[in-house]
């Protein structure tokens, strides 16, 4: 593999100054491009994730045609119920729908923990191959769903804005929820350092329904497992989490020994740091429906931003990931406005 031409993002991570702030956007892969909407209309969600060939097109988009300074891997956080043994379906427009949900014990028999060298080693060839095709031109981050988003997917059966079932699957069976998480614990551990091994240089935990818990449910069902997940990978490849809405839980996720933190547009990046504390890069927090705003708009917020966070430990993101409409020029505005922005350091 050739050395790495752009390590921005591993040097924020480590902890290190840079000479600017690196930037990339969750989502980057995939539906606000062209290209990808026409490999969308040819081939369905999962002949885009379960080919190399194609993930690996759809990853390397976004570096050639906006410059961000990482490339994530094109994948989705339900491959990993789909490889414990349920049926999962992206409906486009719509969402996830998984028909078979967990509701009892005897739900629980049907799944196993996965295997990411057989049910999912789609990606680690897939991982192989953009790495190839990247040459060291950016790092490569993979990814996986926290524990506690992947059960309310599969107890809930689909998408949700306050996923009451799967809330209500913890206070009633506390134990078959805690089985549960156990297990995709296991498996996202397994998962992820196959991604490492492969060749990820980061990886990022994203928690898109950590927000929807108290703070000491937080911690309970969500934290608790990412702590886990986090104490195995963290040696191995730069950790990020993201627990979009669980802003009041920034201390103790700081506290796992992740390298970096996402932040929403819910929280200032002062109270972020103050909360964070010194030793962990922040990463954020630009709220994605901006992207729609008009380009001297964009241009003027996203500094605003860079200089609220400061020169050192940021790394420039959305929020959430980037929406389906945003026009690809804003998508490129945002990333050259923090490639050229000059801190000014006293």
């Amino acid at each position: 593999m050739s050395a790495l031409q752009n390590d921005l993002i591993l040097r924020v991570l480590r902890g290190e100054a840079t000479e600017r702030t690196p930037v990339w956007m969750m989502r980057q892969a995939g539906r606000y491009l062209p290209d990808y909407i026409k490999l969308r209309e040819k081939y369905s969600f999962f002949e885009r994730v379960q080919t190399p060939e194609l993930a690996t097109e759809i990853t390397l988009q976004p570096v050639y045609q906006i410059g961000v300074d990482a490339a994530i891997l094109f994948s989705d956080i339900l491959v990993i119920p789909q490889a414990m043994g349920l049926e999962v379906q992206l409906i486009e427009h719509k969402g996830p729908v998984l028909p078979d949900p967990i509701k009892s014990a005897k739900d629980l028999e049907r799944l196993h923990v996965a295997d990411p060298h057989t049910e999912l080693s789609y990606v680690p060839a897939a991982i192989k191959l953009i790495k190839k095709e990247l040459n060291g031109k950016v790092p490569l981050i993979g990814f996986a769903g926290a524990p506690w988003t992947l059960l309310c997917y599969m107890v809930q059966g689909k998408g949700s804005k306050t996923f009451d079932e799967a809330k209500a699957f913890c206070y009633t069976h506390p134990e078959l929820a805690h089985t549960l998480l156990q297990m995709i614990t296991d498996s996202t551990i397994a998962y992820l350092k196959a991604q490492i091994e492969a060749g990820a240089d980061v990886v990022q935990l994203f928690d898109s329904w950590g927000g929807l818990l108290s703070p000491d449910d937080f911690e309970i069902w969500s934290l608790s497992y990412m702590r886990q997940i986090v104490a195995v990978v963290k040696d191995l490849a730069p950790t990020i989490l993201f627990a979009k809405g669980a802003w009041y839980s920034l201390s103790a996720m700081a506290d796992t020994g992740a390298q970096g933190l996402g932040i929403d547009w819910c929280i200032t990046p002062q109270m972020a740091r103050k909360l964070a504390g010194e030793d962990v890069a922040l990463q954020g927090n630009y709220d994605p429906v901006h992207l729609m705003a008009p380009p001297a708009k964009i241009a003027e917020e996203v500094t605003a931003m860079l200089n609220a966070f400061g020169p050192k430990g940021h790394i420039a993101n959305l929020g959430h990931g980037i929406l389906p409409g945003v026009p690809v020029d804003h998508a490129k505005i945002f990333v050259e406005t923090v490639k050229q922005h000059k801190h000014h350091v006293i």
